[in-house]
């Protein structure tokens, strides 16, 4: 019994450790801009239950243009990981079923791209976007992820492996094509790893900064990660606003 309370209180104080930084950007986030660095600090925010409580949601979201930000970002990250889901469960199925030549070194060096980070290839990536026309547009945060996704292809090609031969048996029996095998046979059966590729794909787009500042210089195609970067200074940052519009970017994430 005493072994279980020891546990429980562990893992209590360990949830409460990792939440409590989240906890602290909401209750921040009804704070004004004197009371965040209050010493000694409060959880209590000075703007709680009066007139201007929602006063840094309301400048986020109308004079910041929060929501518009945000409807970029759920375009481009739900655009990208439609297209990963499309194309690594193509790539997927070609490699677990399909026969051709160099297939396993081909395989090998679509593994081998997971060890090369974005930073070694954005220059020539923004190379060529600059010549494709594609600057400050939404199709340099799109493209690349959109037909790049080895650990969705290594997913699917492993759970595609894993299905009997006596199903595409029988769908070649009834004369199927090759895609149509794929998409009425194969592809319906997949929909856990469909909706856990869809996920990931989606949360790191959500999340990347790197190409919206790299690409992005228009304000109306500023997606929300690049929008908090507008409260930071070089000598200081509106930190009320920087924490409302993070509580906000949270909560557009979850809600999708």
């Amino acid at each position: 019994m005493l072994s279980k309370i020891l546990i429980y209180t562990l893992l209590s104080l360990i949830a409460f450790t990792m939440i409590f930084p989240f906890l602290w950007m909401v209750i921040s986030s009804f704070n004004s801009e004197d009371n965040i660095f209050r010493i000694p600090p409060t959880l209590i925010p000075d703007r709680l239950f009066k007139k201007d409580m929602f006063e840094n949601y309301r400048a986020v979201l109308k004079d910041y243009n929060f929501g518009r930000y945000g409807l970029n970002s759920l375009f481009v990250a739900g655009s990208a990981a439609i297209g990963q889901v499309f194309t690594c469960s193509l790539a997927g199925f070609a490699f677990a079923r399909m026969n051709f030549r160099f297939k396993g070194i081909i395989f090998a060096l679509l593994l081998m791209t997971m060890m090369v980070p974005i930073q070694v290839t954005i220059i020539p990536e923004f190379y060529l976007m600059m010549k494709l026309g594609w600057i400050d547009t939404f199709a340099p945060l799109i493209i690349p992820s959109f037909l790049v996704g080895t650990f969705g292809t290594f997913m699917y090609k492993e759970f595609f492996e894993n299905i009997p031969a006596d199903l595409e048996d029988a769908a070649t029996i009834d004369g199927v094509s090759a895609f149509s095998m794929f998409y009425k046979v194969f592809f319906p059966l997949s929909k856990p790893q469909t909706v856990t590729l869809f996920i990931i794909a989606f949360m790191n787009n959500w999340n990347d900064l790197l190409r919206p500042v790299i690409y992005i210089s228009s304000k109306k195609l500023m997606t929300i990660t690049l929008a908090l970067t507008q409260f930071q200074g070089e000598y200081s940052s509106r930190w009320g606003y920087l924490l409302t519009g993070a509580v906000l970017s949270s909560h557009c994430f979850w809600c999708t």
